[in-house]
């Protein structure tokens, strides 16, 4: 039995944002043989339940990069950020006063100054004129609402006066390349933080602990599946910890040069069926006897 960790954005999901029918097949064959597949995605799991809700797909996930972890109607493992480390980080994004979000336990909260901090950057012409065209800018750069299910917040002190709240993960939007390197530089001389993107213009910020690694060892556990038996397929830098986790690596055609570099094999794009193409190739591996594919 192998388990499938599948990463969402620029892997199964095209750039129009669908799952093809060919990857829909693909991931139902390998259930009916057995195999287990999960979705594990920097997205919050509200957002992966929705996607998975509109094309009828009961799956278990790893949200916010492995941090929340789901089966079976259960939360198997909630990976959380200190709030020592939560003040931190929002000050290192308040002093460079970049648009960022904050994903908890009870929903994803915005910086309530994201549209004037997001035009303040598109007006500067520090945007490189390539991430407009990048099939992410639409989805990073919308202005999040409530009618979205999205908050808005003050200050991270507002929001940890909430005893019961607790934080996932930290997603700064960086379009400007300098001031993401600034932001990375002191994001990572935080103690005891991982820090990662899942895009050109992105910064991402869990626990040391809450990566798509972890998230995936979480599950492999639970579905008493050897770690030499699971299969990862990822585009980005978020998607490396479950690279080096996993028995076997699927880069996307698509994916950045550093996961194809560490991956066992390279597929096709997210808008070629890659997914559905590295299932095939894995599951016709498992069929056919060494020495003879």
């Amino acid at each position: 039995m192998k388990l499938f960790a599948l990463d969402m954005d620029g892997t199964t999901l095209s750039s129009t944002n669908e799952i093809s029918p060919e990857n829909i097949q693909a991931i139902q064959k390998a259930r009916e043989l057995g195999h287990k597949v999960m979705m594990l995605s920097g997205r919050a799991p509200e957002s992966i339940q929705e996607v998975l809700n509109r094309y009828s797909l009961d799956l278990p996930m790893g949200g916010s990069n492995g941090t929340a972890v789901f089966a079976d109607g259960k939360l198997l493992e909630l990976t959380s950020l200190a709030a020592s480390q939560n003040s931190i980080i929002a000050q290192t994004a308040e002093l460079e006063a970049v648009p960022y979000k904050i994903y908890t336990n009870k929903g994803i909260y915005f910086q309530r100054e994201w549209p004037e901090r997001l035009q303040r950057t598109l007006d500067s012409e520090a945007v490189p004129e390539e991430y407009f065209g990048d099939e992410n800018f639409g989805k990073m750069t919308a202005i999040p609402d409530a009618a979205g299910g999205l908050q808005a917040f003050d200050s991270i002190q507002s929001l940890q006066e909430d005893e019961e709240l607790s934080i996932q993960k930290f997603f700064l939007l960086t379009l400007d390349p300098v001031q993401k390197e600034r932001l990375l530089t002191a994001l990572k001389n935080i103690d005891g933080v991982y820090v990662t993107s899942s895009s050109s213009f992105n910064i991402e910020v869990m626990n040391i602990n809450g990566n798509k690694g972890n998230g995936l060892k979480v599950m492999a556990e639970y579905l008493n599946i050897p770690l030499e038996d699971t299969v990862a397929i990822g585009d980005q830098f978020n998607d490396l910890p479950m690279f080096e986790a996993a028995g076997f690596a699927v880069a996307m055609g698509n994916a950045v040069e550093e996961i194809r570099q560490q991956s066992d094999y390279v597929t096709a794009t997210n808008d070629e069926n890659g997914v559905a193409l590295a299932i095939e190739y894995v599951l016709n591996k498992l069929t056919v006897p060494e020495g003879m594919a």
